[in-house]
């Protein structure tokens, strides 16, 4: 049995880091469960965002355990997730509304789910991923209409309002 205030131990590849990480955000296994499986359920009800997952994810037990093992090697380091997110994302057919949409749902569920350390911590990974798919997704909307490689780097047009 496990003392009051306790997080159970978490599957992790850097154990250190991740029970530090544990420490300062007070984030752990439950929670990130908890927050991607509410954060989900309101993607999939979403008026704009739900077509574009329903479009793309028939079998939704394994993607939100796969989102689980993200957002637990994102948050808390422990080398869980396996996967390449850039591919998955380039080509869907997105603009920067749906992932403003995306950040104003996921902050609004992380703010409910996650102790306040913790909620800043996992809003700051999914703002720099926002942007970062975003640029993948323009970067290869652009090789489409151009049948070109194209480079984005600093000063690329993207949003700053996160």
């Amino acid at each position: 049995m496990m003392a009051a205030g306790t997080s159970p131990p978490v599957s992790s590849a850097r154990p250190e880091m991740t029970a530090a990480l544990m420490d300062a955000t007070g984030l752990d296994d439950g929670i990130l469960r908890d927050l991607v499986h509410r954060f989900y359920t309101r993607v999939r009800a979403d008026g704009l965002l739900g077509p574009v997952f329903a479009a793309h994810i028939a079998d939704w037990p394994p993607h939100l355990e796969r989102m689980v093992d993200f957002w637990s090697s994102v948050a808390l380091m422990t080398g869980r997730y396996h996967g390449a997110p850039m591919p998955a994302h380039a080509a869907l057919p997105v603009t920067w509304d749906h992932f403003a949409r995306w950040l104003a749902l996921f902050r609004a569920t992380a703010d409910e789910v996650c102790p306040p350390t913790g909620a800043a911590h996992v809003i700051d990974r999914a703002e720099r991923i926002a942007r970062s798919l975003h640029m993948a997704v323009m970067t290869s909307a652009r090789r489409d209409a151009t049948g070109l490689a194209i480079t984005t780097g600093a000063g690329a047009n993207l949003p700053d309002d996160l």
